[in-house]
């Protein structure tokens, strides 16, 4: 599991994101840079990391389900995603 720290750090650039975004998309809109780089660096959405939703992990996430791979084959295993089953052959 991610440490508390790090999911809280990008929990907070989340919500700094969908804060200037308005705001960000305007100024691009009308080409002032200037004024674009003295907003906060983490209200660009490129600095948000994708996060597991269950575990905060970083690596092997996916999209579609929105967890990691770890926490996706015990849910895939015990049947809680539906429509999903296991390849045997």
């Amino acid at each position: 599991m991610a440490k508390k720290s790090i999911i809280a750090r990008n929990n907070k650039r989340k919500k700094m994101v969908a804060k200037y975004a308005a705001k960000r998309a305007q100024l691009k809109a009308e080409g002032n840079y200037e004024e674009l780089d003295k907003l906060p660096k983490n209200a660009s959405p490129v600095r948000v990391r994708n996060r597991c939703a269950l575990t905060g992990r970083a690596r092997g996430y996916s999209r579609t389900f929105g967890v990691s791979r770890t926490p996706f084959r015990d849910l895939a295993s015990y049947g809680k995603i539906p429509g999903l089953t296991k390849a045997s052959w």
